[in-house]
């Protein structure tokens, strides 16, 4: 494709039904026949429209369900709008999540992206997922999903460097950001999480697969009752590292694991996994002026493979303290390395 300067903008006017309309017919929209130019130069933002997915998984028969709204191989893109993307992924949620779509709206080999001021509602899977792209600023969304939808996650980041996500609202059933493989220098700030399982780095390594993901900072930010706050997780007899991460200026209230690092991640399903000696490697994670309530007693759990330690963990004025007047908040550590310094609690005395 050539080089492109659109704006699609999501506007408040009547629905605008993308999907699919009889088996193995798509609906196709060419913004083209409206009106747009995509030659960087004419004003393109007269296509306007709140864009809802058919309610009926049904409609996908003989399609791959593994995308809906898709852009790839753009670059200078810059989607934005008052509107509202709705998936309607509640048919969606009731089968197995290996057969719903991955992502409501993809962006695939994109460079010099701009995602602002949309609202994603209800997505099948995945709201949003940026992969194999560079150069790219999210900023302003609101998205939105009950807290038990399954994989739901906000926004997905893999193979993809230089990204920005910024000034926005997340509350779904999963991640409320989720970094995968093949990441590098991605800055996090001012988001709003909750519900959802949190900021988190992985799961990375499934399968033995090798995983690389360096400076990812995750600053300014609140989590809401969520499952987690900041997290790193990766599984067992994988390959590669996560290595200069930052948590910095968070809050939390009432989450169950504010600070976690999990590299015997299984899919939440204990014991389904044998214990294996590769793992990625976790180094240089620094948390600084982190403060809020826990709802269990795990606060802090570091809990780093028994082969391969964790290492250059950096803790810098750390206040964790109870929402619940019975429960002591702990900070628990399986090989797990670096020191602290400042105001620290709960204290963290498993540090070697």
């Amino acid at each position: 494709m050539g080089i492109f300067h659109v704006m699609i903008l999501f506007g408040l006017v009547p629905l605008l039904e993308v999907g699919i309309v009889g088996a193995g017919s798509p609906l196709v929209f060419n913004v083209l026949n409206f009106g747009a130019k995509g030659n960087g130069v004419a004003d393109d933002t007269q296509i306007e429209g709140t864009v809802i997915a058919p309610n009926d998984p049904r409609k996908w028969r003989g399609i791959d369900p593994t995308l809906w709204l898709q852009f790839e191989s753009v670059s200078k893109l810059n989607v934005s709008g008052s509107g509202e993307i709705n998936g309607r992924g509640q048919n969606w949620w009731k089968q197995s999540c290996k057969i719903s779509p991955k992502a409501a709206i993809k962006f695939a080999d994109c460079s010099d992206l701009w995602v602002t001021n949309l609202r994603s509602v209800d997505s099948q899977q995945f709201h949003i997922s940026i992969l194999n792209s560079q150069r790219v600023t999210i900023s302003n969304l609101k998205i939105v999903a009950p807290g038990l939808s399954p994989n739901t996650d906000g926004i997905h980041i893999q193979n993809s460097q230089h990204v920005r996500v910024e000034k926005s609202v997340i509350g779904t059933g999963d991640d409320c950001i989720s970094i995968g493989t093949s990441v590098y220098d991605v800055h996090i700030e001012q988001i709003a999480c909750g519900p959802g399982h949190g900021i988190s780095i992985g799961s990375l390594g499934k399968y033995g697969t090798e995983a690389t993901v360096e400076d990812v900072f995750v600053r300014f930010s609140n989590f809401y009752e969520t499952t987690n706050g900041v997290r790193i997780k990766t599984w067992q007899g994988g390959k590669g590292f996560a290595r200069g991460i930052s948590f910095e200026h968070c809050n939390f209230t009432n989450v169950d694991n504010p600070i976690i690092i999990d590299q015997y991640y299984c899919d939440g399903v204990p014991g389904k996994c044998k214990n294996q000696k590769n793992t990625i490697r976790v180094s240089n994670v620094t948390y600084s002026n982190l403060q809020g309530t826990s709802r269990t007693p795990a606060a802090i759990s570091l809990n780093c493979s028994q082969s391969v330690p964790c290492n250059l963990l950096q803790f810098d004025m750390v206040n964790l303290i109870s929402s619940d007047h019975k429960i002591n908040p702990q900070a628990y550590c399986i090989n797990a390395h670096g020191n602290a310094k400042g105001f620290i609690n709960p204290k963290i005395s498993c540090l070697q």
